[in-house]
C-alpha cells in the first residue's frame, strides 16, 4: 500500500464520524501523489504525512449565555490550530448551527494549503460554535461573543493564532469579540482581522474574498486567450463572498444572472441589481425575494439552484458541497467554461473530477478563495506597523497576490504534467511550502 492509502486509510479509521474531514484529506493527498511518490523515503522517516493530518491542538469548549427572556443556553465552541510552520494559526470563525468538529477540522486543514499559496507568513488554523446567530437580538449576539471569548482569548494572540469571520461571523461579532479580548487582556493587538476601520481594520477587507476571486478567474481566463468581459455567470450565495465578486465580475465587464440565500435564488436574465442585493442584504438583513420588490421582471424560486441556468462561468460562493455532480451535469450542458470556488469546497468531488474530464477549467478554492485570508495578513501587517493602506493600495497587493497565486498553481501543474489540473497545482503548490518548513524545524515540532 501506498503511503498516501496508509495516511488515507489511519485518517478515516482513527477519525470515525468526520466526512467533512474526510473528504478533504483524500482530496488533497490524491493530488499529491506525484510529488509525495518522488520523496516517499524521507517523508515516511519523518512521518510527514501523518504530522500533517494530524492538528497541533485542538480545543473545544462549552458556551454558556442567557438569551433576552433570561433562558440561559451552552453551545460548543471549537479552535483548531492545525499547523503554525509558516507563522502563526490562521483562519475564520464560523457560527452555524450545522458547526461540528469534522467541518471545523476540514476548513482548517484546506487552510493551510491556502494561506502557503498567499505567499505570506500565516499557518492554518480554523474555529466557531453551533451557535446560530439568524433571529437572535443585537443583545444575544453580543452575549454569545463575550461567553465565546471569555474562553478563546486564552488560546489565542497576535503571534500564536489570529481568527478572522466566516460565516455568521462579520463585522458586528468581530467587534464584540475584540472588545471583549481587549478587556481580558488590557491589551490592543492584532489578535482579530476584519475589524471596523475605526479600530484597526483595514480598507478592502469586506471585498477582498469576492475581488480576489475575479481577480483571479480573470488571468485563468486571460492566460487561455479569453476575456471575462461578456461573460454570463452564475453566483451562488448572497453573503460578502457573492456580493463583492458580482461587484467586480460587472467591473470588469461580465454580466450576473443570479444570487442565492438559505430560502431560495434569484435569476435576473438582465443582469443581479446590486444595490438593491447590497440594501436587501447588507443593510434590512432580509431575504432575497425582497428582490422582486425591485426587479419584478426576475424570477425568484425555492426549488432547485443557480446551477440550472445558462452561463459561461459558475462561482460557487456559498457553502461547502452545494454544487454536485448533477449540477455540473447541468452546468456543461448549459455552456458553463470556467469554475472557480468562492466559498470552501463548495464543489463534490465528483463535480470537480467531471468538470475536469469535460475540459472545464476549474479552480479550487485554496486557490482562488484565498483573498480574503491574504487581505486578513495585510491587516495584520498594519496592525504591527501602526499603520492604515488606502484601499487603493490594499486591492493592488490583493490583485497582486491572486495574480501570483494562479501562476503558482499553473507552474506546479505544469511541471508534475498536468497542465490545467488547478487542484493538483494548488495543493502542490501549497504543500512544498508547507512541507519544507515542517522539515526544517525538526520532527518534534
Amino acid at each position: 500500500m501506498s503511503y498516501v492509502d496508509e495516511i488515507i486509510e489511519a485518517v478515516t479509521q482513527n477519525h470515525p464520524g468526520e466526512p467533512e474531514f474526510h473528504q478533504a484529506v483524500k482530496e488533497v493527498l490524491n493530488s499529491l501523489r506525484p510529488v509525495i511518490d518522488l520523496n516517499e523515503a524521507r517523508y515516511r522517516r519523518e512521518a510527514l504525512l501523518e504530522r500533517l493530518v494530524e492538528p497541533e491542538r485542538i480545543i473545544t469548549f462549552r458556551v454558556p449565555w442567557v438569551d433576552d427572556q433570561g433562558q440561559a443556553h451552552v453551545n460548543i465552541g471549537y479552535r483548531v490550530q492545525f499547523n503554525s510552520a509558516i507563522g502563526p494559526y490562521k483562519g475564520g470563525l464560523r457560527l452555524r448551527d450545522n458547526v461540528n468538529l469534522s467541518i471545523i477540522k476540514f476548513l482548517g486543514f484546506e487552510q493551510i494549503f491556502k494561506n502557503s499559496l498567499t505567499g505570506l507568513p500565516i499557518g492554518g488554523g480554523k474555529g466557531g460554535s453551533n451557535f446560530d446567530p439568524k433571529g437572535k437580538s443585537d443583545r444575544e449576539i453580543m452575549v454569545f461573543c463575550q461567553s465565546f471569548m471569555t474562553e478563546l482569548a486564552r488560546h489565542i494572540g497576535a503571534d500564536t493564532d489570529v481568527p478572522a469571520g466566516d460565516i455568521g461571523v462579520g463585522a458586528r461579532e468581530i467587534g464584540y469579540l475584540f472588545g471583549q479580548y481587549k478587556r481580558m487582556k488590557n491589551c490592543f493587538e492584532g489578535v482579530l482581522t476584519g475589524k471596523g476601520l475605526t479600530y484597526g481594520g483595514s480598507l478592502a477587507r469586506t471585498e477582498a474574498t469576492g475581488y480576489g476571486l475575479v481577480y483571479l478567474l480573470d488571468e485563468m481566463i486571460r492566460t487561455h486567450g479569453d476575456q471575462l468581459a461578456g461573460k454570463t455567470v452564475a453566483i451562488s450565495g448572497a453573503g460578502n463572498v457573492a456580493i463583492y465578486a458580482t461587484e467586480k465580475a460587472q467591473q470588469l465587464g461580465a454580466k450576473v444572472v443570479t444570487l442565492s440565500d438559505s430560502t431560495g435564488w434569484i435569476y435576473d436574465p438582465e443582469g443581479i441589481d446590486l444595490a438593491a442585493v447590497k440594501e436587501i442584504k447588507e443593510v434590512r438583513r432580509a431575504r432575497l425575494s425582497e428582490y422582486l420588490t425591485v426587479r419584478p421582471n426576475a424570477q425568484y424560486s425555492t426549488e432547485g439552484r443557480v446551477w440550472s441556468v445558462s452561463c459561461d462561468v459558475a462561482l460557487p460562493c456559498a457553502t461547502q458541497n452545494e454544487l454536485d455532480l448533477a449540477d455540473a451535469e447541468a452546468l456543461v450542458r448549459n455552456g458553463c467554461r470556467y469554475v472557480a470556488e468562492g466559498a470552501n469546497m463548495p464543489t463534490t468531488l465528483e463535480a470537480t473530477e467531471y468538470f475536469q474530464a469535460k475540459g472545464v477549467l476549474f479552480a479550487p478554492g485554496k486557490a482562488a478563495n484565498a483573498g480574503g485570508v491574504a487581505t486578513s495578513a495585510l491587516e495584520m501587517s498594519q496592525n504591527s506597523q501602526r499603520l492604515s493602506w488606502s484601499f487603493e493600495e490594499v486591492d493592488q497587493k490583493l490583485k497582486g497576490i491572486m495574480v501570483s497565486i494562479y501562476h503558482k498553481i499553473d507552474e506546479a501543474a505544469k511541471r508534475f504534467g498536468a497542465a490545467d489540473n488547478y487542484v493538483l497545482g494548488a495543493n502542490i503548490a501549497g504543500f512544498e511550502k508547507v512541507a519544507e518548513a515542517m522539515l526544517a524545524q525538526g520532527v518534534a515540532f
